[in-house]
């Protein structure tokens, strides 16, 4: 006897719709990537699997709907009145990006660090150049979220042999890999000390636009900003500024204000700014982590039992 409906309306391989099946056998899975047909399922279902970019507003209105599941850490774009009013639950996938993001931080610094950015226009120029080159190993480290990525980020920045700075909402006991942890009213000093500012915090209210002009030129004049979390947590318009006038020495961002990155942004121009189409999180492993993490919160779902990455819409996150 079917007891539950899911629908996903992202592509996901048949071996992923089995590991569903396989460990709940009364529940039954639908999948589509056709948006008039997810508009027909989502009548009938009790549980929604989805990315951002597919899920529709009106999804919501569907009478049965109980549950949303983000295949995304970030959920700022759901957050609307029918989860913000409890009457929808929504987890996320926060948990799983820790590897392949910091991943990417560190080739991002390390481009900074060992030239690459620039080694990459010398070689098709066909020019043999050197530049200045520095290391990580002894420079600070700032990271503004301690989540499970700003975690993992922590963790390799301390084999690197860095000074590891953190910013948390809460501030504990370090983590792992961490020499000290200050709440956000500590920002100024992580802000003034840092070699590589790295944000990995949630879009909220409290951190829409927290980096602008001020923030930035607290910066040392060789500091380099790593964004993996969300555009808008900068102001992006003073981040450009900051880098024409060498008020930081660069910026590393795999995330924007609006994305695509509009062709006619002054950061496509700027050689020292390395721009990634936000990838960071890509990895062959990620939606299988990412089933496993919704095959969790069902498991709890159906228990009745708290679901590990239920989202408090209050604090967005």
């Amino acid at each position: 006897m079917i007891s539950l409906k899911i629908l996903i309306n992202s592509k996901i391989s048949q071996e992923h719709v089995e590991k569903i099946i396989s460990g709940f056998p009364a529940v039954e899975v639908v999948q589509t990537e056709n948006p008039q047909e997810a508009e027909k399922f989502v009548r009938d279902a009790d549980v929604l699997i989805t990315w951002w970019s597919n899920f529709q507003v009106a999804f919501l209105d569907s009478p049965r709907l109980r549950w949303v599941h983000a295949l995304s850490a970030g959920v700022d774009g759901f957050l609307l009145p029918s989860i913000l009013e409890g009457k929808v639950l929504l987890t996320n996938s926060r948990g799983i990006h820790g590897i392949p993001i910091s991943e990417h931080v560190f080739a991002l610094m390390l481009a900074f660090s060992r030239g690459l950015n620039h080694f990459a226009r010398h070689q098709a120029q066909k020019k043999w150049q050197r530049v200045t080159l520095t290391e990580l190993r002894g420079k600070t480290l700032g990271i503004v979220g301690m989540g499970s990525i700003g975690s993992e980020i922590a963790r390799l920045g301390a084999a690197f042999g860095m000074r590891v700075m953190a910013v948390k909402r809460s501030p504990g006991p370090a983590p792992e890999g961490v020499n000290r942890v200050v709440g956000t009213e500590g920002m100024e000093m992580v802000l003034k000390e840092s070699d590589y500012l790295v944000l990995a915090v949630p879009l909220t209210p409290e951190t829409r636009g927290m980096i602008g002009a001020a923030q930035l030129e607290q910066m040392k004049p060789t500091a380099v900003l790593i964004n993996i979390a969300r555009g808008e947590v900068v102001q992006e318009e003073q981040l450009v500024a900051a880098l024409q006038q060498g008020v930081i020495a660069g910026a590393g961002l795999d995330v924007f204000e609006t994305e695509p990155l509009p062709a006619d942004s002054p950061l496509w121009q700027l050689e020292n700014c390395i721009i990634t189409p936000h990838c960071a999180a890509l990895s062959p492993q990620y939606m299988t982590r990412a089933i496993d993490l919704f095959c969790r919160n069902l498991d709890a779902f159906l228990q009745g039992e708290p679901m590990p990455t239920l989202v408090d819409p209050g604090r967005g996150y």
